[in-house]
């Protein structure tokens, strides 16, 4: 890929202005100062109202396909928030047609789909990148540094929830059961939670699972369980759901020498709801004191035990400032296509495991995330 050496900011275009579109990237993709959101679409006329209010001068687009049609604005980046269903033929057709693409997870709904993607991008030589955002959630940044430090030893076990009490579901095509829409948590917070666990121990080689529909009227899973051995012998354990009366901790994390123990969700998504945005002189993924982890060995954390650990900030807007100097081809792909393929190997894994009843090998050697 040609690097593009002018100053100027990239010109991005955003696909879809829901929930994903217009809380989390058109408000890091203005705050960028090596990007500028120059286009959206929707064709929903509210969604296109409210675009051109929080961003003047947008230009707001019913299709996707006007984007990259000859006519279009003329664009260095296209970002598809779009619903899952849509999000491998969007991106197929943006490389296709030239561009380079950040896709929302999942990238797709499986990791034989994702891999071909990576693979037409590769030969495009265009960008491919995967917005996993809880990579740059406060705790999760705190963790990887301990880890690197080596404050908790050998890591045996890695406990991870991303709970919620939602006990009546809302509707819309995240909780479909069709399966063409990708719908259901293991899809979506699963998405999250296994992609950490990829990047903190590697690759997995094997995957249980345990996957319910409890709520009345509710079609996808909306409670489950993953475990994953890892190559290198730590066991993770992630739960996603919406039925949690009482929510556990964020992250356990249990080591030869010590623990570490976090509870509460990183601040910055609810931070972007609130309509706040990051920018110089902001207090940007700074956890509250309450809320600082604590590792320590031989007590609970909820009775006084354990030492508090200062956070790291989250930092959300990192993952596009990475992607800004990959495009420019002066930086490294934040989050790519075949790590997102290897999490999609253990979110299929976890399917079958669910539905059969079974432990689930994966081959030794895929592209895993990290470690």
């Amino acid at each position: 890929m040609t690097p593009l050496t002018t100053p100027r900011p990239l010109r991005v275009g955003l696909v879809g202005y829901g929930l994903a579109g217009s809380v989390f990237h058109a408000p890091l993709i203005a705050a960028s100062p090596g990007l500028t959101l120059a286009a959206v679409t929707t064709g929903n006329p509210e969604r296109a109202a409210e675009a051109r209010e929080a961003h003047p001068g947008v230009r707001v687009l019913a299709r996707p396909e006007e984007l990259w049609a000859d006519g279009g604005p003329e664009l260095d980046l296209v970002v598809i928030a779009s619903p899952n269903k849509t999000h491998v033929p969007l991106a197929e057709a943006a490389l296709k047609a030239g561009l380079p693409v950040v896709v929302d997870k999942p990238l797709a709904a499986t990791a034989a789909e994702a891999r071909g993607l990576a693979d037409l991008a590769e030969e495009r030589g265009l960008l491919l990148s995967v917005f996993q955002n809880r990579r740059w959630d406060s705790d999760f940044l705190t963790l990887r540094r301990l880890l690197e430090e080596g404050e908790l030893g050998e890591v045996q076990r890695f406990e991870s929830r991303f709970e919620r009490w939602r006990p009546r579901p809302k509707g819309g095509w995240r909780e479909s059961g069709a399966p063409e829409e990708i719908g259901g948590l293991l899809y979506d917070l699963g998405s999250h939670v296994v992609d950490q666990a990829l990047v903190l121990f590697g690759p997995a080689v094997s995957v249980y699972a345990e996957s319910d529909v409890r709520r009345p009227g509710a079609e996808a899973d909306d409670d489950t369980f993953v475990a994953i051995t890892h190559a290198n012998g730590v066991r993770s354990h992630l739960y996603v759901s919406a039925t949690a009366a009482q929510l556990g901790p964020r992250f356990r994390v249990l080591g030869q020498r010590a623990g570490f123990v976090t509870y509460g969700l990183d601040p910055q998504e609810a931070a972007l709801r609130e309509g706040l945005r990051p920018g110089p002189g902001t207090a940007w993924g700074v956890e509250p004191d309450a809320l600082w982890g604590r590792i320590g060995s031989g007590e609970s954390p909820l009775t006084g035990g354990g030492t508090p650990v200062e956070p790291v900030p989250g930092d959300y807007p990192a993952y596009y400032a990475a992607v800004a100097d990959a495009v420019r081809g002066t930086g490294p792909n934040p989050v790519t296509a075949r790590e997102a393929a290897a999490a999609l190997d253990v979110l299929e894994a976890a399917k079958r495991s669910a539905r059969e009843g079974v432990t689930v090998r994966l081959p030794r050697g895929n592209d895993g995330a990290g470690g």
